[in-house]
């Protein structure tokens, strides 16, 4: 089923202005996926919608990317049994630290995209996640943007960071090795 941006399950950014854009969860692979290193990774589509549009130029605004970005990690993280409400329960959740976005080509509303996402790692109370968004282009793949997000496990009556329970850490299963675009610098 498809999930507008505002009326998502796993979006921990509820009040703020988010555009109309669905992101729905794929079943299985798609047919041409870029070079991914994650075991564990999770899928999904990306039609952006008319107000994810930058008002001056016609293409998808960059805050927009941010926004699918952080849903991912979100719609992965629920898959695995993690959802927003059980991470409220549980007493913490993961927050961003910091994003490493590439932008690499244009896109624009109504198109479909495909994404992925993986955890990279997960060491004490940080975490390295990566999103790879592309769209499919004569049976290839052309990547349009590329993402490395450090979150940190909070508690959330302390406001300080703590160790995710072992059972998470074992669910995200960590591929360990950067992305291929991580060399590139």
């Amino acid at each position: 089923m498809g999930l507008a941006a505002s009326n998502r399950p796993f979006d921990h950014v509820r009040g703020s202005l988010m555009s109309h854009t669905t992101i729905l969860p794929l079943p299985k692979t798609p047919d041409h996926v870029p070079d991914i290193p994650g075991r564990r990774v999770w899928f999904a589509s990306i039609t952006p919608s008319d107000d994810a549009a930058n008002q001056t130029v016609s293409h998808v605004s960059n805050v927009e990317y941010v926004k699918w970005i952080d849903a991912m990690g979100q719609g992965h993280l629920a898959s695995l049994g993690w959802t927003t409400e059980a991470l409220i329960a549980s007493g913490a959740m993961w927050f961003v630290a910091r994003h490493e976005i590439d932008y690499l080509k244009e896109t624009y509303a109504g198109e479909t995209l495909l994404a992925a996402t993986w955890v990279r790692d997960v060491k004490r109370v940080k975490s390295w996640r990566d999103t790879i968004i592309w769209r499919e282009l004569d049976n290839t793949c052309e990547v349009v943007c590329t993402a490395s997000t450090l979150w940190v496990h909070v508690d959330l009556a302390e406001r300080r960071p703590v160790r995710p329970p072992a059972e998470m850490m074992n669910a995200l299963d960590p591929c360990g090795s950067d992305p291929p675009w991580r060399g590139r610098r």
